[in-house]
């Protein structure tokens, strides 16, 4: 089953708890999916690859959208905002700890042959493509940076 599939199966079983964050939530995913699907341009499919990627940049939206609202002293919201992103980081695959990313950065910068700070974008470009999913770019970037450092 793809992950498409899911959502909406999912949407059913939100509907039968009367899960309303849930419900909401996975509305909203299946939304974004179904204008990726009819974009232009596109063959009319989404494969999972492309669906994790609108999950990824969902949950991203969600935190920022948070940390604004706590910001506001609108912790209700922010709480609202949080509720959804932990809806969604239920489609994601498991993070890195910072451990295992520290551990996976310092292979990939020896493999590309980095020595300094110069060469973060050489780091940063295959390091982006194998920890997609994994790990958040910010995390990755701000690691790579200390340990080119």
């Amino acid at each position: 089953m793809n992950l498409f599939d899911k959502v909406s199966e999912d949407i059913k079983t939100a509907m039968k708890a009367r899960d309303r964050v849930a419900l909401d939530t996975l509305r909203n995913v299946k939304k974004c999916f179904l204008e990726a699907k009819t974009a232009a341009g596109s063959n009319g499919e989404l494969n999972d690859p492309d669906a994790l990627k609108i999950i990824q940049k969902l949950v991203k939206q969600g935190k920022e959208s948070a940390e604004q609202y706590t910001a506001a002293s609108r912790q209700d919201l922010a709480d609202e905002e949080l509720g959804q992103v932990k809806v969604m980081e239920g489609y994601l695959p498991k993070q890195l700890s910072a451990d295992e990313l520290e551990t996976r950065l310092k292979e990939i910068i020896q493999r590309v042959g980095a020595t300094g700070p110069k060469e973060m974008g050489k780091v940063m470009g295959v390091a982006s493509k194998e920890l997609a999913g994994l790990a958040e770019g910010r995390a990755i970037s701000s690691k790579v940076q200390e340990l080119l450092a």
